[in-house]
Order: C-alpha cells, then sequence, then structure tokens
C-alpha cells in the first residue's frame, strides 16, 4: 500500500513540529504564506488561497488534488505532532521514521482489507486508556490529528464543522462504510492550542460551544452529548454514541 504523508500548516513557517519530528511529512500551506515556509527550509505543498479558511476545506483540498496513480492512502496529520508512538513491552515507544511509514503501509492495507476508507490512532499516550486485549477499535472516534484515508473514499469533511469535523468524519464513515479503523496500541502526542498559528487561532469556547450545537443538531441528541468530563476550559467536546439506525 503506497502511502503520502501531509500536515496542513498555518502561521507556523518556523513552529512546524511534525516536519522536525518527521521530515518526510510534506507541508500544505497557503499561496500566501509560501515564501516564508520556504525560506525557513520547510518541504511544502502550495495550497491556493482560494481553497483556505477553514482546516476542513484544506483537508478536502488535499484529498481532491494530491491523490494520483502512485498513491494508495493519503494520511492528514497536524503540523503540531511531536510523536507518533506504540505501546510496547509496557513502553509508550516513538516510531522511527522507517518504522512509521512500514507501520502505515501495514495498517492501511488492513483497512482496506476490512473495508473501511478510514484509519487512525488513539487519541491519548496514557497507558491507562490502553487496554491490550483490544489493540483495534471499529466504531470509535478517530481524531483529525492523524486521519489516513484510502483511495476511493468519496467522503469529504463538512466545511461548516472546522473545529468537530473529526468526529462528523468518523461518523460518516461509520455510517456508509460500517465501521472505519483506529489503532488503540499506536497513539499521536500534539501540541493542540498550546502555540499560536494553526487552529488555535480560531478556537474558543464560544466557538466550541457553537461547533458542539451544529454537529449535534445534525447527528442528533441520541449520538452526540457534551463531554462533560474535560478539564480543558476551550474544550467542548462530543461524545459519540453508535451504533447509528442502519448501521
Amino acid at each position: 500500500m503506497r502511502i503520502k504523508i501531509f500536515a496542513p500548516s498555518y502561521k507556523r513557517s518556523e513552529k512546524s513540529i511534525t516536519q522536525i519530528t518527521y521530515p518526510f511529512v510534506k507541508l500544505v500551506v497557503r499561496e500566501s504564506e509560501a515564501d516564508e515556509y520556504i525560506k525557513n527550509g520547510n518541504d511544502i505543498i502550495v495550497c491556493p488561497d482560494s481553497a483556505q479558511g477553514n482546516i476542513s476545506r484544506v483537508r478536502n483540498w488535499i484529498l481532491d488534488n494530491l491523490f494520483d496513480d502512485e498513491t494508495d492512502c493519503i494520511i492528514i496529520v497536524d503540523d503540531d505532532c511531536k510523536a507518533i508512538s506504540r505501546w510496547q513491552d509496557q513502553e509508550n515507544t516513538k516510531f522511527s521514521e522507517n518504522e512509521l511509514i512500514d507501520f502505515c503501509e501495514k495498517t492501511s492495507v488492513v483497512c482496506d482489507e476490512l473495508g473501511f476508507k478510514l484509519w487512525g490512532l488513539n487519541t491519548v499516550t496514557d497507558k491507562g486508556a490502553y487496554r491490550e486485549y483490544t489493540p483495534f477499535s471499529f466504531i470509535q472516534f478517530i481524531g483529525c490529528p492523524f486521519h489516513a484515508h484510502i483511495k476511493g473514499t468519496e467522503l469529504r469533511y463538512d466545511e461548516d464543522l472546522p473545529l468537530k469535523e473529526d468526529y462528523d468524519f468518523t461518523l460518516q464513515n461509520i455510517k456508509k462504510f460500517g465501521g472505519c479503523l483506529r489503532v488503540n496500541f499506536a497513539n499521536y502526542d500534539v501540541k493542540q492550542s498550546e502555540q499560536e498559528g494553526g487552529c488555535a487561532n480560531m478556537r474558543s469556547l464560544k466557538k466550541e460551544k457553537q461547533q458542539f450545537y451544529a454537529l449535534q443538531k445534525k447527528w442528533g441528541k441520541d449520538i452526540i452529548k457534551r463531554d462533560k468530563g474535560s478539564k480543558r476550559s476551550f474544550d467542548f467536546n462530543p461524545i459519540m454514541k453508535v451504533p447509528i439506525k442502519g448501521v
């Protein structure tokens, strides 16, 4: 399974942690910022400013334009990823570059053979959140810091939900394909909302609440519920309850 990995980046020409961590990842940047990124030695793909506006629109541009005859899977990651790791021998061990590529290629094959078009990783690095007897899940939330798309998917991110697009996209995949593959023994470590640029520029409690209720209106109160256990003041995170009717 041939893969390519891209990271949308905005106003982080000197701070793109993902490309420092994994140099083979190409940054997708807006045309008006391209020179600044190039000047700082970044490996970039230029996305027209007309395709910008919110992260969902950029992700859709990647899916619409960067699949080619030599690509079977496109992985979209955040530009502030400090590490992608796996639980092995009771240790959370960071993937090397070669290990990550091999892992992504093999997992993409498994996802495709299951009949799914989306796979991703665990959202937390805490050992307490990992259960060795459930290394995989099929109807669980897959966070946008790491979304792997198998070629042939017709689904796209909802551009009206730029702060909750990963919840919506997970549900779209569960509804259409009966599930998606989450690898629970692997995880990502990102600096979400800890630095300037990216989605941090538009994230606020008011916008989080608006996006939560828009997501809940789309999928219904039985499927989208409020996560009242979040400790971050700016979060208004949903909890997904599946199965969806008809799945």
